[in-house]
Protein backbone atom coordinates (compact mmCIF):
# COMPACT_ATOMS: atom_id res chain seq x y z
CA UNK A 1 0.00 0.00 0.00
CA UNK A 2 3.07 2.49 0.85
CA UNK A 3 4.27 2.08 -3.04
CA UNK A 4 0.69 3.08 -4.04
CA UNK A 5 0.43 5.95 -1.86
CA UNK A 6 4.28 6.90 -2.68
CA UNK A 7 3.33 6.67 -6.67
CA UNK A 8 -0.02 8.46 -5.98
CA UNK A 9 2.11 11.62 -4.79
CA UNK A 10 4.13 11.28 -7.71
CA UNK A 11 1.81 11.23 -10.33
CA UNK A 12 -0.10 14.50 -8.74
CA UNK A 13 3.58 16.43 -8.40
CA UNK A 14 4.67 15.53 -12.06
CA UNK A 15 1.81 14.65 -14.23
CA UNK A 16 1.35 18.44 -15.59
CA UNK A 17 5.20 18.55 -16.58
CA UNK A 18 4.49 14.81 -18.49
CA UNK A 19 1.77 15.77 -20.04
CA UNK A 20 3.30 18.90 -20.93
CA UNK A 21 6.48 17.37 -22.95
CA UNK A 22 3.99 14.54 -24.21
CA UNK A 23 2.02 17.68 -26.07
CA UNK A 24 5.26 19.18 -27.04
CA UNK A 25 6.60 16.11 -28.62
CA UNK A 26 3.41 14.79 -30.08
CA UNK A 27 1.27 18.66 -30.85
CA UNK A 28 -1.74 17.27 -29.85
CA UNK A 29 -3.21 17.26 -26.37
CA UNK A 30 -5.28 14.63 -27.00
CA UNK A 31 -2.30 12.31 -27.91
CA UNK A 32 -0.42 14.02 -25.09
CA UNK A 33 -3.00 13.01 -22.32
CA UNK A 34 -3.38 9.12 -23.62
CA UNK A 35 0.79 9.33 -23.92
CA UNK A 36 1.14 10.56 -20.70
CA UNK A 37 -1.40 8.22 -19.13
CA UNK A 38 0.55 5.76 -20.64
CA UNK A 39 4.17 6.62 -19.70
CA UNK A 40 2.52 6.86 -15.82
CA UNK A 41 1.15 3.18 -16.60
CA UNK A 42 4.80 1.88 -17.58
CA UNK A 43 6.13 3.57 -14.33
CA UNK A 44 3.87 2.01 -12.10
CA UNK A 45 4.70 -1.46 -13.28
CA UNK A 46 8.19 -1.09 -13.11
CA UNK A 47 7.88 0.74 -10.18
CA UNK A 48 10.26 -1.20 -8.02
CA UNK A 49 13.13 -0.91 -10.57
CA UNK A 50 12.96 2.84 -9.91
CA UNK A 51 16.40 3.85 -8.62
CA UNK A 52 15.70 6.27 -5.61
CA UNK A 53 19.19 7.62 -5.85
CA UNK A 54 18.08 9.19 -9.39
CA UNK A 55 15.49 11.87 -9.91
CA UNK A 56 11.71 11.26 -10.81
CA UNK A 57 11.66 13.76 -13.22
CA UNK A 58 14.52 12.35 -15.29
CA UNK A 59 13.23 8.48 -14.76
CA UNK A 60 9.45 9.60 -15.57
CA UNK A 61 10.58 11.79 -18.79
CA UNK A 62 12.93 9.05 -20.12
CA UNK A 63 9.70 6.81 -20.51
CA UNK A 64 7.16 9.18 -21.65
CA UNK A 65 10.59 10.44 -24.07
CA UNK A 66 10.35 6.93 -25.57
CA UNK A 67 7.06 6.28 -25.84
CA UNK A 68 6.32 9.79 -27.85
CA UNK A 69 8.82 9.19 -30.10
CA UNK A 70 7.09 5.08 -30.69
CA UNK A 71 4.19 6.64 -31.10
CA UNK A 72 5.52 9.30 -33.89
CA UNK A 73 7.80 5.94 -35.39
CA UNK A 74 4.24 4.27 -36.00
CA UNK A 75 2.25 7.86 -37.95
CA UNK A 76 6.13 7.55 -40.24
CA UNK A 77 8.71 5.74 -40.50
CA UNK A 78 11.85 7.57 -39.09
CA UNK A 79 13.61 7.48 -42.24
CA UNK A 80 10.96 9.68 -43.69
CA UNK A 81 10.59 11.82 -40.57
CA UNK A 82 13.77 13.11 -40.18
CA UNK A 83 15.32 12.82 -44.06
CA UNK A 84 18.61 12.11 -45.45
CA UNK A 85 21.32 14.29 -43.33
CA UNK A 86 22.93 15.04 -47.19
CA UNK A 87 19.87 16.67 -48.31
CA UNK A 88 19.52 18.80 -45.50
CA UNK A 89 23.12 19.86 -45.40
CA UNK A 90 22.48 21.14 -48.74
CA UNK A 91 19.53 22.84 -47.77
CA UNK A 92 21.29 24.28 -44.98
CA UNK A 93 23.97 25.59 -47.16
CA UNK A 94 21.24 27.51 -49.28
CA UNK A 95 19.60 29.42 -46.79
CA UNK A 96 20.03 32.78 -45.72
CA UNK A 97 18.85 32.49 -42.10
CA UNK A 98 20.82 33.44 -39.63
CA UNK A 99 20.71 31.35 -36.72
CA UNK A 100 18.92 31.55 -33.46
CA UNK A 101 21.35 31.49 -30.80
CA UNK A 102 19.44 33.27 -27.85
CA UNK A 103 16.48 31.46 -28.63
CA UNK A 104 15.48 31.16 -24.74
CA UNK A 105 15.33 34.69 -24.14
CA UNK A 106 12.75 35.46 -26.43
CA UNK A 107 10.48 37.52 -24.29
CA UNK A 108 7.04 35.97 -25.74
CA UNK A 109 6.25 32.78 -23.89
CA UNK A 110 3.60 32.13 -25.80
CA UNK A 111 4.69 33.23 -28.98
CA UNK A 112 7.59 30.99 -29.08
CA UNK A 113 5.50 27.94 -27.64
CA UNK A 114 3.16 28.74 -30.66
CA UNK A 115 6.22 29.08 -33.50
CA UNK A 116 7.42 25.46 -31.46
CA UNK A 117 3.80 23.92 -31.77
CA UNK A 118 3.79 25.06 -35.62
CA UNK A 119 7.41 23.17 -36.86
CA UNK A 120 6.87 19.83 -38.29
CA UNK A 121 7.97 16.73 -36.27
CA UNK A 122 11.17 16.49 -38.15
CA UNK A 123 12.45 20.13 -36.53
CA UNK A 124 9.84 20.30 -33.23
CA UNK A 125 11.27 16.51 -31.56
CA UNK A 126 14.97 16.92 -31.57
CA UNK A 127 14.25 20.48 -30.53
CA UNK A 128 12.21 19.60 -27.80
CA UNK A 129 14.49 16.83 -26.61
CA UNK A 130 17.71 19.10 -26.89
CA UNK A 131 16.27 22.43 -24.98
CA UNK A 132 13.27 21.39 -22.87
CA UNK A 133 14.66 17.93 -22.10
CA UNK A 134 18.18 18.76 -22.02
CA UNK A 135 19.48 15.90 -23.83
CA UNK A 136 22.86 15.76 -25.63
CA UNK A 137 22.77 15.30 -29.41
CA UNK A 138 24.21 11.62 -28.62
CA UNK A 139 21.54 10.94 -26.42
CA UNK A 140 18.72 12.47 -28.90
CA UNK A 141 20.87 10.68 -32.12
CA UNK A 142 20.39 7.24 -30.25
CA UNK A 143 16.62 7.87 -29.84
CA UNK A 144 16.15 9.43 -32.88
CA UNK A 145 18.30 6.15 -34.73
CA UNK A 146 20.06 9.31 -36.64
CA UNK A 147 23.58 10.47 -36.63
CA UNK A 148 24.86 13.02 -34.59
CA UNK A 149 25.66 15.53 -37.18
CA UNK A 150 22.41 15.04 -38.43
CA UNK A 151 21.17 16.08 -35.12
CA UNK A 152 22.76 19.10 -35.09
CA UNK A 153 21.61 20.23 -38.92
CA UNK A 154 17.96 19.48 -37.53
CA UNK A 155 18.50 21.40 -34.44
CA UNK A 156 20.06 24.44 -36.85
CA UNK A 157 17.39 24.59 -39.34
CA UNK A 158 14.60 24.04 -36.32
CA UNK A 159 16.11 27.69 -34.45
CA UNK A 160 16.34 29.02 -38.29
CA UNK A 161 12.44 28.58 -38.63
CA UNK A 162 11.56 29.54 -35.41
CA UNK A 163 13.27 32.77 -35.95
CA UNK A 164 11.84 33.27 -39.17
CA UNK A 165 7.97 32.34 -38.12
CA UNK A 166 8.86 34.93 -35.12
CA UNK A 167 10.22 38.01 -37.18
CA UNK A 168 7.19 37.20 -39.24
CA UNK A 169 4.94 37.07 -36.25
CA UNK A 170 6.30 40.12 -34.51
CA UNK A 171 7.99 41.94 -36.55
CA UNK A 172 11.16 41.87 -35.27
CA UNK A 173 12.01 38.66 -33.67
CA UNK A 174 15.80 38.18 -31.85
CA UNK A 175 18.66 39.86 -33.09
Amino acid sequence: MARNAAFEVLYRDYYVRVFGLCRRLLNSSELAEDAAQEAFMRAYKNFRKYNIEQPFWQWIASIANNHCIDLLRQQTRTDALFGDEAVELEQLAASDTPVLSDLISFEEADSLNGAVANLCAKYRVPLVLAYFNQFSYDEIAEQLNIGRNHVGVLLLRAKQRLRADLVSEGGEGVQ
